[in-house]
């Protein structure tokens, strides 16, 4: 059968096709505060994830992840981008596809298939958010307080989905950069993955990250004007010295 032919026989009505395809988006990030009495301390963190209280039905009243319906006119990604701005006045952060959720009844709407993304976004990204005509508010939660609420639609799962995302992540690729100021100490780096992933834990931590030979290239020392060790007091008593990562990313083998 050729292509013509072929086409003559096709009819849409043939196909169902999802009432609507909008897009769900986690944004996370790490918030600091300064540990009252004490000096030359790292700041207590907190990983946090941004929500909405929606103004609408359904489920108006309840927190959500931002988010909202694709165009005709544009990708999942666009429309990602657009419902991010318009209903948190967040713009310009990096978004991640990690899954899509089509369960029947998920949204009483009709059958939806939304596209999730996630966000890793430095806490003074996130200073000047504002709401919408979709959101009565916008948040910072701590994530475990988040999971435990009962949030819109299945956005409790697309947030599970998320944090599991990040966690495996933060233990395999260099993504702790984006909670991180340019320059930071070995504790700071720490600091933050232990934020993400609590159970992470490893004394031998400063070796291994910058000698072992599948790590080694990661990170950098920083280095002043005369080529010689720029170091910190920042949180410590003592200067620590100031790394930064580099594009370097190693390819590790599960079997080596």
């Amino acid at each position: 059968m050729d292509e013509q032919h072929a086409n003559s026989h096709y009819s849409p009505s043939r196909f169902r096709t999802p009432d609507g395809a909008p897009t769900d988006i986690v944004v996370f990030t790490i918030t600091s505060e300064v540990k009252k009495g004490v000096k030359k301390s790292l700041p207590n963190r907190t990983l946090r994830v941004m929500l909405i209280r929606r103004k609408q039905w359904p489920f108006e009243g309840q927190w959500a992840l931002p988010g909202g319906f694709t165009r005709e006119t544009e990708t999942v990604q666009a429309c990602a981008r657009r419902e991010l701005l318009e209903e948190t006045g967040v713009s310009d952060v990096h978004l991640e596809y990690f899954n899509v959720y089509s369960s029947l009844g998920r949204d009483p709407r009709g059958w939806m298939i939304s596209h999730a993304f996630f966000a890793l976004v430095q806490e003074g990204y996130l200073a000047g958010r504002t709401t919408s005509d979709e959101a009565s508010e916008v948040h910072l939660f701590p994530v475990d307080e988040a999971l435990s609420m009962a949030l819109a639609f299945d956005h409790r799962i697309i947030l599970q989905d998320a944090l599991d995302q990040i966690r495996r992540k933060m233990l395999t690729t260099a993504i702790a950069k984006e909670f991180l100021p340019e320059q930071f100490t070995i504790s700071e780096l720490y600091q933050v993955i232990r934020t993400v992933v609590p159970t992470f834990e490893e004394r031998n931590f400063i070796r291994k990250i910058t000698s072992t030979r599948s790590r080694k290239g990661i990170l950098e020392e920083v280095l002043d004007r005369n080529g010689q060790p720029l170091m910190s007091n920042r949180y410590s008593q003592r200067p620590a010295q100031l790394y930064r990562f580099t594009d370097y990313a190693p390819e590790l083998s599960i079997y080596g």
